[in-house]
């Protein structure tokens, strides 16, 4: 007996602490044992923190990749939602749009879980990588200390690896399901956009509308019915009171505007030149005063009876149908005024007649409310659940009355044209034109909406109507904005503004900075605009922001080809940190030009090669950080190195060495624009240097051609390299019998007197040497600009040859002419003084810069 109780209380502790065993030892995926346990009968005891896990159990993930596990797990709940909701009922458009929104914020949502994990399995990797590839077969086998921490990295970098993995999974889920609902939404707004019904001229259309007049009556009398039993029943007092109040100030700003605006901007005709900034400022103002209290009105009146409650909802739809359509009237006056001015020919934005502002006015004013009637009474059959005749007629004819009108203005603006080409002759304009392109265009469109009109298409016809208007304004608005963004932002800067002085003042930026910034300003600030309207001319097609933003998202955050990530925003931190390390490297130089080296011992080749060396290790360590920063690893150069070498190698030395030269020219810059160069036989003036060659104007004005390799390795005469000073020689030979101090004299009072020679050094006569016939004196004098030089060495050849004949010794015998520069003796170099050059046939040198 007591044995047998022995023996159960030992099976009854060996299975607490089996359970206990398999309990604890159990990870969050499942493991082999728990998806087959008749392979595992038992699962083997924890392994301490360190140890290699035994074979056959699963990873024991950290706490962090659980919890990203858990969000991720998250995101794809919502997303097979999503997915569900797609395949399910047929979702109109609005219903399409919630479901687009709603895939925002989750796609950043798992954005930022795949960057959490993207350091972390980096830095797994490279702790992996220290261990070394595993011994080969045959190889000695490695410790079980290094087999331990080597099987620990690799469950770690799998761990991240398989996170990163389901991340991106999702984020292709979420693509997808993105691309469903713009092509579902697109098919939607081409089915509605091209339905096809009864034209206009159709008699079963006509038919059927008036067989609905009578349901059309009766409709209308319930409607009215219900509204004036709705305000028995709620008007009240109190709420007339607050109705008539918002009224009462809805009809103050409506009325007070007109009266308002010009007392408050003045445009005075008297002006008749108006500055840019001030007739910017006036449109402004006249456009706000006219459109805001319009706007803000309307909005009060349908606040006031919305919260009243004193309508049926369905005709509070027909009311705010009608107050936004005063509103756009208003907006649209305002509008013209602003740029047009009618009664103000000098504060015009755009210069045109008075007679075409008159009109662009009435007609624009007479388009809008033609559509906002239109919209109206769409409102109101939707209000009363027309029949579709009724709604298909009213859309038809407002569409072909607006497109009658618009037809109207081409024609009145061709007939102006050819009135005045018969009256005056030719035909001059002046200012905006509708001709030409946007006048075929107008003239398109009118076309295709009267015979959308006629053919069935109604939705077509009232579409392109609409946009045709919005396209207008938004044109309007744009040229506005592009006027004072470049007025108040271009011209601010570059102009001797206050706010440019103090910009100056303290930031220590020099007028040509800032001049460039305000024109990259005004030119990004225009791009952004540009950009927001064509978004807004691409909205009423099925277009939303969210496209845009997720393609701006992934070409400013990267994209990946080839196991690389391309990003806009990684390629402009690099160029930030290129143009860091630059400026400082700059800085490092001129200190130890100035401060640090001067203060040494060493000789000036030495301090130039240190400070080249530093200019040469800051450009390595600034490349090397941008590369590090664009993760072009040291392999993937090589491995592009090595393919451009075979290329190199087969045929484009030469190339490449140019390309390489022109760096070094552009970079070292021994060769600048306008520089006066010797190469070879040919000298001038440097024009353009490209990546490849150097283009060269010579004295003939042809264009010399140089290859970047022959200016790097060759040797060329830099006239100008330091300054710009010129040395002017004259040579002169006069008769043996001549005075030398006398020819000395004269050679160099007519160098004194020449107003383009520099005083500083002071002209020098030189006693050349001593022929069977003459005797030769050189003058040497400098001038201060280089291209002045021959013109110089010709007046003094002038005039020291007058001031010789004068004195008698202008006749020289036949052998005393002066010989070419190519046919004299050359003298002992001197190489402080190069050989003179013949110059357009003139016998005399040319002059040199001094080494």
């Amino acid at each position: 007996m007591r044995a047998r109780q022995w023996i159960v209380a030992a099976m009854m502790a060996m299975s607490v602490t089996l359970g206990g065993t398999v309990q604890a030892q159990q990870p969050p995926a499942q493991s082999q044992a728990q998806t087959n346990p008749a392979s595992a009968p038992a699962a083997p005891a924890p392994a301490p923190r360190g140890a290699a896990p035994a074979e056959g159990a699963g990873p024991i993930l950290s706490t962090d990749t659980k919890a990203a596990r858990a969000k991720l797990d998250g995101y794809k709940a919502e997303l097979d939602q999503k997915e569900v909701a797609l395949q399910g009922r047929a979702l109109n458009d609005a219903e399409l749009q919630a479901l687009r929104d709603q895939l925002a914020p989750l796609t950043e949502n798992i954005n930022a879980v795949i960057d959490q994990q993207a350091p972390r399995l980096e830095a797994s990797r490279a702790r992996l990588s220290q261990l070394g590839p595993k011994p080969a077969a045959g190889q000695p086998e490695e410790s079980a200390d290094v087999a331990r921490d080597r099987t620990e990295r690799e469950a770690a970098v799998a761990e991240f690896d398989e996170t990163q993995r389901l991340g991106r999974a999702l984020l292709v889920q979420a693509d997808q399901i993105a691309t469903q609902i713009a092509d579902r939404r697109r098919a939607a707004f081409t089915n509605t956009l091209f339905a096809q019904s009864e034209g206009l001229l159709s008699p079963t259309l006509w038919l059927n509308a008036l067989q609905a007049i009578p349901r059309e009556l009766r409709a209308q009398s319930i409607t009215l019915s219900d509204t004036v039993e709705h305000l028995q029943r709620n008007a009240t007092i109190p709420r007339l009171l607050f109705l008539g109040l918002a009224l009462g100030v809805a009809i103050a700003l409506y009325v007070g505007r007109r009266s308002i605006a010009p007392r408050l901007i003045r445009r005075d005709n008297a002006i008749t030149d108006p500055a840019r900034r001030s007739r910017l400022l006036a449109a402004l103002g006249v456009f706000i005063l006219g459109a805001v209290p319009a706007a803000a009105g309307s909005w009060l009146i349908w606040v006031a009876i919305h919260s009243a409650e004193v309508m049926p909802p369905r005709l509070e739809l027909v009311i705010g149908a009608i107050l936004g359509g005063l509103a756009f009237v208003a907006f649209v006056r305002a509008l013209v005024d602003a740029i047009l001015a009618p009664d103000h020919q000098s504060w015009r934005l755009i210069p045109v007649s008075n007679e075409t502002a008159d009109r662009i006015m009435s007609f624009a004013v007479t388009i809008a409310t033609v559509v906002v009637v239109g919209k109206a009474l769409e409102a109101f059959n939707r209000a009363i659940a027309a029949v579709l005749p009724i709604s298909i007629m009213t859309r038809a004819l407002f569409a072909l009355a607006a497109a009658l009108i618009f037809a109207e203005l081409l024609r009145r603006f061709a007939a102006r044209e050819s009135q005045a080409e018969d009256c005056l002759g030719p035909y001059v304009p002046t200012g905006i034109n509708i001709g030409g392109p946007l006048r075929t265009v107008g003239w398109i469109v009118t076309a295709v909406v009267i015979l959308s009109v006629l053919a069935g298409y109604i939705a077509l016809a009232s579409f392109l109507v609409d946009q045709a208007i919005w396209i207008a304004i938004l044109v309007s608005v744009l040229v506005v904005g592009i006027e004072m963004a470049d007025e108040f932002i271009g011209n601010t800067l570059r102009s001797q503004s206050r706010i440019a002085t103090t910009l100056q003042a303290n930031t220590g930026l020099r007028r040509r900075s800032l001049e460039q910034i305000g024109v990259l300003s005004s030119g990004v600030l225009r791009l952004a605009l540009i950009i927001v309207a064509v978004m807004l001319v691409l909205a009423p097609w099925g277009i939303q922001s969210l496209d845009y933003t997720g393609s701006l998202r992934a070409a400013f955050f990267g994209f990946t080809v080839g196991g690389i990530t391309i990003s806009l925003s990684s390629i402009l931190i690099a160029g930030l940190f290129i143009a860091v390390g630059f400026a400082f490297t700059r800085v490092v130089q001129r200190w130890l030009d100035n401060t640090f080296l001067p203060s040494t011992d060493l000789d000036a080749g030495l301090r130039n090669s240190i400070r080249t060396a530093a200019g040469y290790l800051g450009v390595i360590v600034t490349g090397a950080i941008a590369f590090t920063y664009l993760g072009l690893s040291l392999e993937r150069l090589t491995l592009v190195a090595g393919a451009l070498s075979v290329g190199i190698g087969f045929g484009l030395q030469s190339i490449v060495n140019n390309f390489i030269s022109g760096l070094i020219l552009l970079w070292e810059r021994p060769i600048r624009v306008g520089d006066l160069v010797v190469v070879g036989d040919g000298e001038g003036y440097v024009r353009r240097i490209n990546v490849r060659s150097t283009e060269i104007q010579t004295g003939d004005r042809s264009t010399l051609i140089v290859p970047n390799s022959n200016l790097i390795s060759g040797i060329v005469r830099n006239r100008v390299r330091n300054d710009r000073i010129g040395r002017v020689l004259v040579s002169v030979p006069v008769p043996r019998a001549a005075d030398p101090d006398h020819v000395s004299d004269v050679m160099r009072k007519a160098a004194l007197a020449h107003r383009e020679v520099m005083s500083e050094p002071p002209p020098r006569v030189f006693f050349k040497k001593v022929t069977e016939n003459t005797i030769d004196f050189d003058l040497i004098c400098f001038v201060d600009d280089i291209d002045s030089a021959g013109r110089v060495s010709s007046d003094l050849y002038f005039a020291i040859f007058r001031a010789l004949r004068e004195s008698g010794l202008g006749e020289l015998p036949p052998s005393a002419a002066p010989a070419p520069a190519e046919e004299e003796p050359a003298p002992k170099p001197d190489p402080k003084e190069p050989e003179p050059l013949e110059d357009e046939g003139l016998t005399f040198p040319k002059d040199k810069v001094p080494s």
